[in-house]
């Protein structure tokens, strides 16, 4: 069986769970890992996850240079750091790397680069590739098709210290056609890692969608769905949507 070669960006509290699934799955070799900081360069993301094998060698943003993924082959980058990895992005396209961004920000230019891009390389953009979460996207949309009178609302559930609304909740509303500022509640409270749940409003019924983030590993069970389907794919930018939409189609019950 040949190993899906896998590069990461980000080695901070979810780097290191995406990490932790790549190493943990046969159908992926985990060959390097890029952070900001030169912490522990050289070492293996490997030793430092507790395993006794090598893989992940650990590079600082610095060592990209012009020839770093032509030394550094992968077959994917997946990108869990900043937006700032975006400018490492072109050099790898120009290698036929195919990419993963899990970014939850980007500036319009940013956006313009992918585009760019795409011509180039298979790209897979999701601020929330958890599987669940897209999962919860398109079976809301469905919903809303067949029963556009309900009313809807969606709350959003994060750690205590997570300033901001969820990107993930703001992208659910938007998708759904509904006004930010009316429809998308927010709670923190505790540790909570996530959670996201649609509440459609009928006469004598509702019907709620939710998803929840156990842990981080999430990210890093959607980053290797992703990995899969996008390993196959020609030349383009696709989302989860796209992916979780192809498997519907293939998978939906006729009676």
């Amino acid at each position: 069986m040949t190993k899906i070669r896998i590069g990461l960006f980000g080695f901070g509290k979810t780097g290191k769970q995406v990490a932790g699934e790549f190493l943990n799955d046969k159908h992926f070799e985990l060959v390097w890992v890029v952070r900001r900081n030169e912490t522990d360069l050289g070492k293996y993301a490997s030793h430092l996850l507790g395993h006794e094998f090598k893989a992940g060698k650990l590079f600082s943003v610095n060592d990209i240079g012009p020839d770093f993924y032509r030394k550094n082959p992968v077959d994917v980058l997946v990108d869990f750091s900043s937006s700032d990895g975006i400018q490492y992005y072109e050099a790898a396209a120009e290698q036929g790397i195919k990419i993963i961004s899990a970014i939850s920000k980007y500036e319009e230019q940013d956006f313009q680069l992918l585009e760019k891009l795409k011509s180039k390389t298979a790209m897979l953009y999701s601020p929330n590739i958890t599987l669940g979460v897209n999962f919860l996207l398109i079976a809301s949309q469905v919903l809303q098709k067949i029963a556009p009178h309900a009313d809807i609302e969606i709350v959003e559930e994060h750690f205590r210290k997570k300033n901001e609304t969820s990107g993930t909740a703001l992208k659910i509303a938007e998708t759904l056609g509904l006004e930010k500022d009316k429809h998308v509640n927010s709670i923190r409270v505790g540790g909570i890692v996530g959670k996201h749940e649609v509440i459609f409003g009928l006469p004598n019924q509702t019907i709620r969608i939710i998803h929840e983030s156990i842990s981080r590993a999430a990210f890093g069970q959607g980053a290797i769905f992703a990995a899969k389907w996008l390993i196959e794919q020609a030349a383009g930018l696709y989302n989860m949507e796209n992916y979780i939409t192809d498997l519907f189609r293939r998978n939906i019950p006729v009676y």
